[in-house]
């Protein structure tokens, strides 16, 4: 019949995030009123780059998994603040480089810090949000979070050398490109759930079950990401189509319709993405080339497949609206293309 009656209610609902922005409202404004006191500096430049580059973070996704991780297993200290505002500072500051390494002038919408102040102030505050977050690491007190939140950082730092390597390197392997994902994505996604179980002093098994779950779902999330780059559905989202072909990125939907080509195709993803000789139409055609190879169709499917490890790491969990929502928000990641 294709109608959609009203005791459909919850079946008929879109997944979306805000099942878990509503769990976890309170303490989010804790953790934004935690990472303004810590944003304060009497260099003027440092809360105003910060501010602007915070103002432009989005739904404070990170932040929000390590709330969330620590209701899941019962949590009810006040550590998860302190370490869901180190989470967003970390998360910042590569915000900060990224933009500087990828010499981009927009982040949703908005003008880039490095484009409104220049590089070396976006890279030196970027280095000032690093140094605050390693401030409430200590300030927490336990090793354990310490080592946890280092390593992801050292690990996010290895994500962002691999990707300048294969930057416009269209001979770049599926293999390689899901490495940088995991280091430059996943990691600080799987860092962000583990501190869940870590501060509510739950066992191993539960820790690795929300790494693994925080692993898998960073990695499909990156993953839709890089299909949305080539959607008309950027728009809705503040974000300009194409920026990842402009910049020569190589995603998986290039890496699948590069490899699934004819010569003369991949000779059209060289000029483009390795030589950055453009001429008008080429988005288009590499939209038309993409689909023309399922590329991505495909990609979604990848992430699929990344959704559903990440869902089935959450069965050790019993039944709880956090994890509800957290499975909602499995679904809303990958709902975004549609």
């Amino acid at each position: 019949m294709g109608v959609v009656v009203s005791f459909e209610g919850d079946r008929a609902r879109k997944p979306s995030f805000e099942p878990l922005a509503a769990l976890v409202d309170e303490d989010l404004k804790k953790v934004n009123e935690l990472i303004l006191r810590h944003m304060d500096s009497p260099v003027v430049l440092i809360p105003q780059l910060a501010g602007h580059i915070i103002a432009a973070g989005g739904k404070r996704l990170r932040p929000m998994l390590t709330l969330a991780s620590s209701k899941l297993c019962g949590y009810t200290g006040k550590r998860h603040i302190g370490l869901a505002a180190c989470v967003e500072f970390i998360h910042t500051a590569t915000l900060l480089h990224d933009d500087v390494v990828d010499e981009s002038d927009l982040r949703r919408g908005l003008k880039s810090a490095n484009a409104v102040w220049g590089n070396k102030a976006s890279v030196l505050v970027g280095d000032f949000l690093f140094s605050r977050s390693f401030e409430l690491m200590v300030a927490d007190g336990s090793l354990e979070v310490l080592g946890i939140l280092s390593r992801a950082s050292s690990v996010i730092a290895e994500g962002e050398v691999m990707q300048l390597i294969t930057a416009n390197d269209t001979e770049t392997g599926e293999a390689a490109y899901l490495d940088v994902i995991k280091a430059k994505t996943a990691k600080l996604f799987a860092a962000a759930c583990r501190l869940g179980a870590v501060v509510a002093e739950r066992p191993k098994v539960e820790e690795d079950a929300l790494e693994t779950f925080g692993t898998n779902l960073g990695i499909a999330f990156q993953l839709i990401d890089d299909v949305l780059d080539y959607s008309a559905k950027q728009a809705t989202l503040g974000k300009t189509v194409g920026d990842d072909f402009t910049e020569g990125k190589i995603t998986l939907p290039v890496i699948l319709a590069f490899h699934r080509g004819s010569e003369n195709e991949r000779n059209f993803w060289r000029r483009c993405l390795e030589d950055l000789k453009r001429e008008d139409g080429d988005l288009e055609r590499a939209i038309e080339l993409m689909e023309k190879h399922n590329a991505l169709a495909d990609s979604v499917e990848r992430a699929r497949h990344y959704s559903a490890i990440a869902r089935d790491a959450l069965g050790i969990f019993g039944d709880s609206p956090e994890k509800a929502a957290l499975i909602e928000l499995i679904d809303a990641c990958i709902e975004r293309v549609s």
